[in-house]
Parts: C-alpha cells; sequence; structure tokens
C-alpha cells in the first residue's frame, strides 16, 4: 500500500462505521453534594479555585470517589498520584479524558491519540519516534520566530490600557508555534482553539455529539495530510506520514491520533501555564518586580510558575478489581491523576501552598510522571520563558484590571480564558 493509499477516501470510508462500541454512561451535573463521594472537575467551583478543594481532601479523604462519569476517583497526595502513574500493570492510559464514553479494551494498547494513549509495549516505540523532533536544538531552532511574534502580539495591543492577556496573547503563542511545526496554514488558529475547547471542556456533552465534534477535528487533520502526501515538507506532518514503526509505515489512525495530540495538548497546556503565571504577577506585585529587576530569576520563577498552577490532570483506568490503597476499585474505573494536587502535597513540598519564586529544589510534577512524562517539555519551556520574558520586557508594570473578571477552563486543563490586565 502506497503513503496514497493510506489516506485515501476509499481507504478511510469506513472510518465512523468501523467504530469499535464503547461503554455511555448517564451525565450527571449540578452541584456537589460532597468533595469526597461526589466530585466533578467539571463545576464552575472547581475551575474557579480547586486548590482549597485538594487541600481539603488531601486532609480529610485522599482518594475521592464519584458515582459520576460511570464511577471515577480522585488520589491527592503525591505518593499516590506517583503510585499510579509508574504503575502500567494495573492501569491503563487507552484514554485520558475523563467523561461519560470509556472506549473499548480492544483500542489498547495504541489508543486514540498515541503515544499518551498508549499502554506498553506499544508506547515506548510510538514515543521514541516523536522524542528526535522535540529535543532541546531543535526547540532552540524555534526561539527567534516564537520571539518575535511575542512582540507582533505585544505592538498589536499598543494604546489600550485594559487587555485581554488570555485571548489577545497567551493563547496564540503555542498556536502559532505548533501550526508552525506541523506545517498547518496560521489563519487557521481559530479552528484551533475550537478543536480544543471540544475536546477537553465539552466532556458533559452527550457522546454523540463530543464524537461529531472530534470528527471535525480528524476530517480537517487528514485534510491537512494529504496536502502534506501531494506536497511534502520539512515539518512535524511529513515527518509523521513517512515514519516507519516495526518495518512499516505508520497507520492512518496513528498519524492523525499523534497529531490530535500535538494539536490539543501543545496549545491548551502551554496557553494555559502562561496565562497563570501572567496573573500571579498581575496580583502579586512583589513577585513582578523583583523579576522586573531580576531577570535572571526567570527560569527558576517558571518553575514555581509550573509547580503551582500546574495545568494539567490526566487519566488512567483500572485495568481489573482490586484493593488499592485502602480503597475498592472496579475494573474501568476512571482515575484523575491529578497533577495539580500532587504539586501541592506539603508531604513532598516546603510551604506547597505558597508561590515562592526562587525556590530552590523543584522537582514538580506539572510534565508528569513516568512513561508518558510530557515528551514536549522542552519545547513549552521555551514558549513559557520566551513568552513571560517578552511581556516583562515590553510591560513591567501591570495589574489585574478586574479580578472578579478572571475566568478559568473546566476540566483537565486549568487556566485563564479571560484575564484582563491594566498596563502601566
Amino acid at each position: 500500500m502506497t503513503i496514497d493509499d493510506r489516506f485515501s477516501e476509499q481507504a478511510l470510508g469506513g472510518r465512523q462505521q468501523n467504530r469499535p462500541d464503547g461503554v455511555r454512561n448517564e451525565i450527571i451535573t449540578g452541584p456537589v453534594s460532597d468533595w469526597a463521594t461526589d466530585f466533578s472537575h467539571t463545576e464552575p467551583e472547581w475551575a474557579a479555585d480547586p486548590y482549597p478543594i485538594q487541600d481539603d481532601l488531601r486532609r480529610r479523604c485522599p482518594i475521592a470517589h464519584t458515582d459520576r462519569f460511570g464511577g471515577a476517583w480522585l488520589p491527592t497526595r503525591y505518593e499516590d498520584v506517583a503510585a499510579i502513574a509508574y504503575d502500567t500493570e494495573r492501569f491503563s492510559s487507552r484514554s485520558i479524558i475523563v467523561g461519560n464514553f470509556r472506549p473499548p479494551r480492544e483500542v489498547a494498547p495504541v489508543g486514540g491519540t498515541p503515544p499518551i494513549s498508549s499502554d506498553p509495549p506499544f508506547h515506548h516505540d510510538a514515543r521514541k519516534l516523536l522524542l528526535p523532533m522535540f529535543t532541546k536544538s531543535v526547540v532552540a531552532r524555534q526561539e527567534p520566530a516564537t520571539r518575535a511574534f511575542c512582540h507582533s502580539l505585544v505592538d498589536a495591543l499598543e494604546g489600550q490600557d485594559v487587555v485581554d492577556a488570555a485571548r489577545d496573547y497567551a493563547q496564540h503563542i503555542p498556536v502559532r508555534v505548533i501550526s508552525d511545526m506541523l506545517g498547518f496554514p496560521p489563519e487557521d488558529g481559530p479552528r484551533f482553539r475550537e478543536f480544543v475547547e471540544n475536546a477537553l471542556e465539552g466532556v458533559n456533552r452527550p457522546p454523540e455529539e463530543r464524537i461529531a465534534r472530534m470528527d471535525k477535528l480528524f476530517d480537517y487533520l487528514l485534510e491537512q495530510i494529504r496536502d502534506h502526501v501531494a506536497n511534502p515538507r520539512d515539518d512535524l506532518t511529513t515527518y509523521l506520514v513517512n515514519a516507519e514503526l516495526y518495518g512499516r509505515k505508520l497507520e492512518p489512525a496513528h498519524v492523525a491520533g499523534t497529531m490530535a495530540l500535538l494539536l490539543i495538548a501543545g496549545i491548551d497546556t502551554t496557553w494555559s501555564a502562561i496565562g497563570a503565571s501572567l496573573w500571579h504577577l498581575a496580583k502579586t506585585p512583589a513577585d513582578r518586580e523583583r523579576l522586573v529587576a531580576e531577570p535572571a530569576l526567570l527560569p527558576t520563577a517558571m518553575e514555581e510558575f509550573l509547580r503551582a498552577y500546574a495545568p494539567v490532570t490526566m487519566a488512567r483506568l483500572v485495568k481489573e478489581d482490586m484493593h488499592w490503597n485502602g480503597v475498592d476499585m472496579k475494573a474501568d474505573d476512571w482515575i484523575l491523576l491529578s497533577f495539580p494536587a500532587a504539586n501541592r502535597d506539603e508531604a513532598q513540598f516546603d510551604r506547597a501552598g505558597e508561590v515562592v519564586i526562587d525556590r530552590e529544589v523543584n522537582r514538580h510534577a506539572a510534565f508528569g510522571l513516568g512513561i508518558h512524562r510530557c515528551a514536549g517539555s522542552h519545547l513549552a519551556r521555551m514558549e513559557l520563558q520566551v513568552a513571560l520574558e517578552v511581556w516583562l520586557e515590553r510591560n513591567p508594570r501591570f495589574t489585574l484590571d478586574d479580578p472578579a473578571a478572571v475566568t478559568w477552563s473546566t476540566g483537565q486543563v486549568r487556566g485563564p480564558r479571560t484575564l484582563p490586565l491594566r498596563i502601566g
């Protein structure tokens, strides 16, 4: 089969009809009665400020449970989160977004968005394919263009006393970087943001609606893949189209699934980290003033922002019924792996609830733990550092215009969606 044949309409025509059946659960929404027995990461109070909830659970019920989403668990201690993240024998990664649909076990070990949805041993080989594209040296080549783009975004805000630093700055940066790496048209950025919100914030929509929305994403990706097949160039999409695993070209679903992962995870996680960092500096003048005066401290401060405002929570599925650390888990129960909660565990970090921008020892879990630790961490750090450097250089004085007007995303990636800042 030729490269063209893999992605032809005929070869992919049965994609929707041949979609494997999974388990659909009743959609339960509304106020939480008790976070220990009825938690939901999709409710507005969690989005607004999850940290007091997590701290309370860590003290009185460190592994919380809910019947929502068909049954899920929420460990809040670092040691429990780490233990599950490293345990691939008892926990599967075949679906990493908690929702009301569980894909069937047959999708393992590949999953829908390899390698993050993959289990061993396939995971190792799928991840190894990606690593050469995300080394420090490759990422460094992206820095000049990223810096120039950040300056252009600040230029566009000139003359405004109040700007939305989430929508007009943070969100654009990873969109441009990832689209450049994948070789996608930069003008498609608004579509990328729609894809992100559908995938990560729409988990309580009816499964059929969610599937239809995801089909739009994969239709777009296949359109881009076909264009790259016809017009190869030096980018990540052409690399994946030509890549081989076990002596043959990648399956179309593997190529498209990995691109979906890079597009969605690579955008939302980074814009959330940039936005949360700016939010902290806007409400904490002493930290902002110190970083303006001591720019060399920024890399250290950045790691603390990643720890304190870690944007990502991953998920696992329990493989078989078992008793684990005092709770009875059932096969296919969800596990919400809250790296943000782990990062604020006082048993792991001194002054865990404080933001200490000169913290010297900071082995945080913002990029995950275990085999699925973020392969794009070098890229995310570069984007975050450049975004903050440029903003602080161009806007050394800024405050929250209206703290109550700041809004945060719901779901498993948390960051500011609106962030009105007063400049000067």
